[in-house]
């Protein structure tokens, strides 16, 4: 399939989502913006269309039907719009319009709508990463959005997506997974977070807390979780955190110690048969920690 072919089928299927969920007039106004971009992909209809969106469309969740969500895993695996609304997706559709006919410059497109829109319309286009073509000529655009310190913003890059865990190098990932520390996000939207866990990154976060701790500030439980298959190396933290009096802190490092590779985990597991039992069993892990 060529990449072609592969936006225009994305682009169908973004159009359908919309045409479920928009009055006549407002599909009709999207269907002449996406000729006008197409027509003029380096032209003012594309920043316009971007620009009016959600005054066109609303603002309302998008919402798939399971039939709708299984042909978005079909065209693109992973892809996830559980956070999506419908006028990002008119967003997104507009930018997969200015594809064809000027496939090289279409990265460069994008990242000066990125840098030049709004918060609104960063996250809504930063969401579409996962559809746009040219993955890796789009990745300094991503870089960008991982290094910004607008909570929204990153996380329309590291939340629920496919796209980090496919394309960032493992610099990059690593400093995707400890900003959202250092920003106050979560751990647990990430994709493929397990998969790509790494000794650098169990370094660089148990560095991060320990410039927490020296500082008198807590340490979230989920950076835990990136260090416990490396944990033989940090054992005497994961024990701190183990005899911590917070419930959760102490079940963060009892998963983590369910993971270490140190033969003296298991002994301190065994200090808490209660605990070490729930997590045997699975009814302790880290989707059940994060709703503690």
């Amino acid at each position: 399939m060529s990449t072609t072919t592969d936006v225009t089928q994305r682009i169908t299927l973004l159009r359908d989502w919309l045409a479920h969920r928009l009055a006549a007039e407002q599909l009709a106004w999207i269907d002449e913006q996406c000729t006008r971009i197409a027509t003029s992909p380096a032209g003012s209809a594309l920043p316009v269309a971007i620009g009016l969106a959600s005054r066109r469309t609303g603002k309302q969740p998008l919402m798939l039907s399971d039939e709708e969500r299984a042909a978005a895993e079909a065209a693109r695996p992973g892809l996830d719009t559980s956070a999506w609304s419908v006028e990002q997706v008119a967003r997104i559709l507009f930018v997969l319009a200015s594809y064809a006919g000027a496939e090289d410059s279409f990265a460069a497109r994008l990242g000066a709508r990125v840098r030049s829109g709004e918060i609104g319309e960063q996250v809504a286009l930063y969401h579409g990463l996962p559809l746009y073509p040219q993955a890796v000529s789009v990745l300094a655009t991503a870089a960008e959005g991982i290094r910004s310190a607008v909570q929204p913003i990153y996380e329309a890059v590291a939340h629920r997506s496919p796209y980090p865990s496919e394309q960032f190098s493992e610099a990059m990932w690593n400093q995707m997974v400890v900003k959202a520390l250092f920003i106050g996000s979560t751990l647990a939207p990430i994709q493929k977070l397990d998969e790509r866990r790494n000794a650098d990154l169990a370094r660089m976060l148990v560095d991060y807390a320990h410039e927490r701790w020296a500082a008198g500030r807590t340490v979230s439980a989920e950076l835990w979780r990136c260090v416990g298959p490396f944990g033989d190396r940090y054992m005497d933290d994961l024990l701190r955190v183990f005899e911590s009096p917070s419930n959760v802190e102490r079940q963060s490092a009892a998963l983590a110690l369910s993971e270490c590779p140190d033969p003296d985990a298991l002994v301190v597991l065994e200090s808490d048969p209660a605990l070490w039992r729930n997590i045997r069993n699975g009814r302790l892990d880290w989707h059940t920690l994060k709703q503690a």
